[in-house]
């Protein structure tokens, strides 16, 4: 399809349409500039979240498999494996909308003191309120077999005490008819509420969860933002001569037949979550030596949110625990926050990813007893793992999340991972712990999760063969910091070096959030935009 032409000058250009481009977009537009937000995603209809919730290739976005049209990516690296959303909407479109406010140990962190001193608590308290009231937070009202099994198995572990419905950013008004906008008095489209389907994750075609489209992106566009879909920034150059600004190479995230534009802009805001924020500015540093300056910080500090992935999948051939949103229970046990996740059918493409659960923290060791295991116990490594058209109806997820340091880091180069091409690169910097590819309390909860559920627990193969960590929730790699020394940006998301170039999104986050972190990227990107300063008379 065609892209309407756009002008070629702005006032502002927000890269990426995620958490942190929509409130950038939305709060500029408001303070009188000119604003256009450039996203390599597309706009997905109703139509394409349905389908994508019954069809694994409807959902997968792999434009070197032919895959090109889908918004749910998985990238695999060296020594990390993340997944996130593209599309116009960003990781809303696939987010399974829980809205969680950290623990003071996110605050604790001693990445906050490479920052003026200040109450970073009572400084982003505000902002938390703002994001809570425009993504739209409730509390979910349903719980059903799934989420009793997560009861049981925090009173086992002794935290039954912290268990209880999450809050979320999903509207649970009537399905049958369209409501009048419930949000924001009128000016928000008309909603259906949530019929409990489980495919948040692949997308809601009920349009009860309150994607970005349907709060800020859509309120933006009504103060005159336009989105500039299917477009990839290429390469973001200072401007010459008086006209202060940049330049930004634009081209199509996928097809070389459509000839690349050039767009320019007073301030440009970098929003296209950790993967497309840290690809396009290395570049820009490392290949085209178009942004020289930037902080040899940049890449560095990146976080999974000490995450583990582990599926429990029910023997019982006739298990259905579909009926629910995605996530809906919780709990906190120790130092982990424990949620549970429901598949779509789509999500039956993950099972070939799926291995047996085994506990060792020498990396090698564990992956020579996880091959093992698939010789030694056939029919539960494979069959009872793999096996069933049910699959995504018997498989629970449990997703375990810390805010105990660890790191890894990201340069640019050609990589053997994809083809020689220039590409991120992940590493393991020196003296710093890297982040987990094994949490021994993650393995215990979900042998406790799949004992009350009759399950057999499994490790993802490339945590437990391949030593990769694996998130939905990847942060860090422009973190704020006092000076280019320690940090990319300063404490207002501008660059150092480059006055009027800023990063708003994940990547400025500067520690492990703890807990799903996409309320606390939208905080701070409304704390940023809070600072901008209002467009001067034309």
């Amino acid at each position: 399809m065609p892209t309407d032409p756009v002008p070629s000058d702005w006032d502002v250009v927000v890269v990426g349409s995620g958490f942190g481009g929509s409130v950038s977009a939305l709060r500029m537009a408001e303070k009188g500039y000119r604003v256009l937000v450039v996203e390599q995603g597309r706009h997905v209809s109703q139509e394409d979240l349905q389908a994508a919730g019954e069809d694994s290739r409807r959902l997968m976005r792999m434009p070197a498999l032919g895959l090109k049209r889908g918004f749910f990516a998985q990238e695999i690296y060296r020594h990390i494996s993340l997944v996130r959303g593209i599309a116009v909407g960003g990781g809303s479109v696939v987010w399974a909308a829980v809205l969680l406010e950290p623990k003071q140990a996110f605050y604790d962190d001693a990445a906050w003191k490479r920052l003026p001193s200040r109450d970073w608590r009572q400084e982003l308290a505000p902002h938390y309120l703002t994001a809570r009231r425009m993504l739209g937070l409730a509390e979910n009202p349903r719980q059903t077999l799934q989420d009793d099994w997560l009861r049981e198995t925090a009173r086992e572990l002794g935290a039954e005490d912290s268990f209880g419905p999450v809050t979320q950013a999903i509207y649970f008004g009537s399905p049958d008819t369209d409501n009048p906008d419930p949000f924001f008095a009128g000016e928000g489209p008309s909603r259906r509420g949530c019929i409990f389907c489980a495919r948040c994750a692949t997308g809601c075609a009920q349009g009860a969860k309150n994607t970005l489209d349907k709060n800020y992106l859509h309120l933006a566009q009504r103060r005159g933002a336009k989105i500039l879909a299917e477009r990839r920034v290429q390469r973001i150059t200072p401007s010459e001569g008086a006209q202060a600004g940049y330049s930004l190479v634009l081209e199509h995230p996928w097809d070389k037949q459509v000839a690349p534009s050039t767009i320019t802009a007073r301030k440009v805001i970098v929003a296209a979550g950790v993967v497309g924020t840290l690809e396009l500015l290395l570049a820009c540093r490392d290949r085209y030596a178009a942004l020289p300056r930037l902080s040899p910080v940049l890449g560095r500090h990146v976080r999974t949110n000490s995450e583990s992935i582990l599926p429990v999948i029910s023997r019982d051939p006739a298990t259905d625990i579909s009926d629910g949103a995605t996530i809906s229970t919780h709990f906190f046990v120790g130092a982990s926050h424990v949620t549970q996740n429901r598949f779509s059918p789509s999500h039956r493409i993950l099972r070939w990813q799926t291995g047996p659960l085994v506990s060792d923290a020498v990396p090698w060791r564990r992956a020579l007893r996880t091959v093992w295991h698939f010789v030694a116990h056939p029919l539960d490594s494979t069959l009872s793992m793999r096996a069933g058209r049910q699959w995504s109806a018997r498989t629970s997820l449990l997703t375990v999340m810390q805010t105990a340091d660890n790191q890894l880091s990201f340069d640019y180069g050609r990589s053997a991972w994809r083809g020689f091409r220039w590409s991120l690169r992940s590493v393991i910097p020196a003296h710093e712990t890297r982040a987990p590819s094994y949490l021994p309390e993650a393995n215990r909860i979900a042998e406790v999760f799949a004992r009350v559920s009759g399950g057999v627990p499994g490790n993802a193969l490339l945590e437990s063969v391949g030593n990769a960590s694996m998130t939905a929730h990847v942060l860090g790699g422009c973190v704020m910091g006092g000076s280019a020394a320690d940090g990319v940006i300063d404490e207002r998301h501008e660059v150092f070096g480059y006055p009027g170039l800023y990063v708003v999104d994940a990547s400025s986050i500067p520690a492990n959030v703890g807990v799903n972190p996409s309320l606390t990227i939208t905080a701070m990107a409304e704390r940023a935009m809070a600072l901008m300063p209002e467009m001067a008379v034309r």
